[in-house]
């Protein structure tokens, strides 16, 4: 049988300009590829910028990015698409569609199906592609996508005809299934495929020189992900005030980093909560192992890979109670779900870990359950129906 030949269309996906950026994508990708029974080219637009200049920040890297790259021997494509502020979240769609169209029919001869992520605008974008160039779309939910952008009519009207639209729907999650479905999309061809993790790259290492790298002794606490309000570091910055005996280290990258600065100084925290900046992949191992327990406040997820990748270090977890994360998070040697998501229920749930806390061995053990394997075998499943059935 000849590989699935597949395009891959996201704005979630890392450049040279932005390695973690939605590298869950391209991680899912990869241990695909790893089965030998595909191939794949990768369409990752970006906005456009004019300037390279630093000062401009974020947008001066999109600038920067390249408009093609190998990224671990696979072709990835970076067009450009017009991000108007303002009126950008009812344009996004038709702007990402008209970028990318181009590009993509070139490439029509290379692929049979379009793998898209995220629903809006991406998503959209890609059954309108499709459409275009006659090729069949599955879509992948991812969060926010279904969580929060529903709620907004336009983009509500748009997601729904694309979930209707599509040859084969995923959720990264039961509980983004079930939303996806209360959208409008057919049970018998909406899927939940989770995200795995890959217990080669994310495994224990040397707890001592790991906290003597970073400098750290005693409880120390652990958060990863972009510093942006949904993550909620915030209420974990909150919590460490109660939590005297403990340090705190965040690591990621986003918008809100001189808010945070500035809670922690004003709390008097300095000493014992640290902003680490963005840190790259393949170093979060050693992050990860140098503590005691990996805690994420945030109040939406569609399956924090964060909490695996800790698992798989030895360190156990203390998760948000939202939907998504009490699938990850399912017995004690994994970690707790707080029961209530506040700086105090983040406390007290600290402390309960804390005072019991799980064998690393066992921690460890409990996230080799979820390596890549089973969901890799659904996509293709999947991937060889909508063939099919076209």
């Amino acid at each position: 049988m000849p590989p699935l030949r597949l395009l891959i269309f996201s704005t979630l996906f890392p450049n040279a300009e932005q390695p973690n950026h939605g590298v869950f994508v391209e991680n899912r990708l990869r241990h695909l590829l790893a089965t030998g029974e595909a191939t794949a080219i990768v369409v990752a637009p970006v906005p456009y910028f004019p300037s390279r200049a630093a000062a401009f920040g974020d947008w001066s890297r999109y600038a920067r990015a390249p408009r093609r790259e190998t990224r671990h021997g696979v072709a990835v494509h970076h067009p450009r698409f017009p991000a108007i502020p303002r009126v950008g979240m009812s344009l996004a769609p038709a702007l990402l569609y008209r970028a990318s169209l181009p590009l993509v029919r070139h490439l029509a001869g290379d692929f049979d199906v379009i793998d898209a992520h995220y629903l809006y605008p991406d998503g959209v974008a890609a059954i309108r592609l499709g459409a275009a160039l006659g090729k069949p779309v599955v879509l992948t939910a991812r969060g926010s996508d279904v969580t929060q952008l529903p709620d907004f009519a336009r983009p509500r009207r748009l997601i729904r005809d694309a979930i209707g639209r599509a040859a084969g729907l995923v959720a990264v999650s039961s509980a983004l299934r079930d939303r996806l479905i209360e959208l409008g999309a057919p049970p018998g061809r909406t899927l939940t495929l989770r995200n795995g993790v890959d217990a080669d790259m994310f495994a224990p290492v040397d707890r001592a020189r790991a906290r003597a790298a970073l400098g750290v002794s005693g409880p120390v606490l652990l958060s990863v992900g972009g510093l942006i309000e949904r993550k909620r570091h915030d209420r974990t910055i909150a919590a460490l005030r109660l939590l005297p005996d403990c340090t705190l280290l965040i690591a990621g990258e986003g918008p809100l980093r001189a808010r945070l600065e500035a809670q922690i100084a004003e709390a008097g925290l300095s000493g014992r909560a640290r902003l680490l900046g963005p840190v790259a992949h393949g170093r979060l191992p050693e992050v990860y192992g140098a503590a005691d327990a990996m805690v994420l406040a945030s109040e939406r997820e569609g399956w924090a890979n964060v909490l695996l990748e800790a698992m798989a270090c030895g360190t156990p977890v203390v998760a948000s109670n939202i939907p998504g994360n009490p699938e990850v998070v399912r017995a004690p040697e994994a970690g707790v779900i707080v029961a209530d998501n506040t700086p105090e229920g983040i406390a007290a749930s600290v402390r309960a870990l804390l005072a019991a806390p799980p064998a690393r061995a066992a921690t460890r053990a409990y996230a080799e359950r979820f390596g890549w394997a089973e969901t890799s075998q659904g996509q293709l499943a999947l991937f060889r129906a909508v063939l099919a059935a076209s």
